[in-house]
């Protein structure tokens, strides 16, 4: 593939849709009660545009599917940050697909998934330079060995398909991307991440995309499904508001996607669909809050893709 032309877009655009739609069902699924499903094509004036798709129910308490394929004459900030030569091309498109699930059940973790394909676009819709780039990642609330190793045994599976050398590097730059430094602590238990990744052509890095979107929900269907019904209580539920506080903090102040969705003029809904849907920061943690804390600062800081 030389040209971004008509054809070949909307090709790339139908595989990330697909995509999509797999995700929505099977989080849909993981509800038992009820769910509620509410759907948004936007437009955005400098080109392109997406669908948001937002997920809310008894299990999943709230999620966010999100497609978007955009465009522009000039390159956001944030992609410029590392990566220098893209300064030479500034007409770009990008199209992706973003993930994040927020349960109910303090049981249950959150997690986030994204891919995407990002191209430089030259004269004649030349393809000048291309890359990919997604992930995902994993935020308990309840200590549980096994759905570590299940999480990082699943990504170096479908990992292992492609480069048995990309489950270690992309699980280190997960651990290294997802700290709060102000903090001093990992968002979670990692996962793998990815960025500006190229292979001798697109088709393959088309297919670990698709793969990694695979792993990701396969994985995490089956930990929901393990740990749905699990009784908790108040003190778990409280600890659980206090954590997020901890995912919105990141989101907002230090993560590149929401940074890029800001600098791209795109949907504020879609950019912001990643923070959860009840939070607190209390102003003085209780005991049974800064055990749990401890406990769960522990478990995130150890080194899972060793064990995988």
């Amino acid at each position: 593939m030389n040209k971004l032309n008509k054809n070949n877009l909307m090709m790339i655009e139908s595989r990330f849709k697909s995509v999509q739609k797999n995700i929505e069902n099977k989080l849909n699924s993981l509800n038992k009660k009820f769910s509620q499903r509410d759907a948004e094509l936007w437009n955005r004036k400098q080109g392109g545009g997406g669908k948001s798709i937002s997920l809310y129910g008894d299990i999943i308490e709230k999620a966010a599917v999100n497609f978007s394929s955009i465009s522009g004459n000039k390159l956001p900030v944030s992609s410029l940050a590392t990566k220098s030569k893209l300064k030479h091309y500034l007409k770009f498109q990008a199209v992706g697909v973003s993930v994040i699930s927020h349960p109910l059940s303090p049981y249950c973790p959150t997690s986030h998934m994204n891919i995407r394909i990002f191209f430089e676009i030259g004269k004649n819709s030349i393809i000048n330079n291309w890359w990919i780039g997604g992930g995902f990642d994993l935020t308990p609330y309840a200590i549980s060995k096994k759905d570590a190793l299940l999480w990082h045994n699943e990504a170096k599976l479908a990992l292992d398909e492609f480069n048995k050398t990309y489950y270690k590097k992309f699980s280190k730059n997960c651990d290294e991307y997802f700290v709060l430094p102000h903090r001093k602590e990992n968002r979670g238990i990692g996962g793998i991440f990815f960025d500006q990744l190229q292979h001798k052509d697109i088709e393959t890095s088309l297919c670990l995309l698709e793969k990694t979107a695979e792993s990701y929900i396969n994985t995490y269907e089956k930990i929901i499904l393990a740990h749905r019904n699990t009784t908790y209580t108040k003190d778990d539920k409280d600890f659980q508001l206090y954590r997020r506080g901890r995912y919105v903090e990141f989101n907002l102040l230090f993560d590149r996607g929401t940074k890029f969705g800001i600098e791209s003029n795109g949907r504020a809904e879609s950019i912001l669909a990643s923070l959860p849907p009840l939070v607190s920061w209390p102003s003085s943690k209780n005991k049974i809050i800064k055990k749990k804390n401890r406990s769960l600062i522990a478990h995130f800081n150890k080194c899972w893709r060793e064990r995988a």
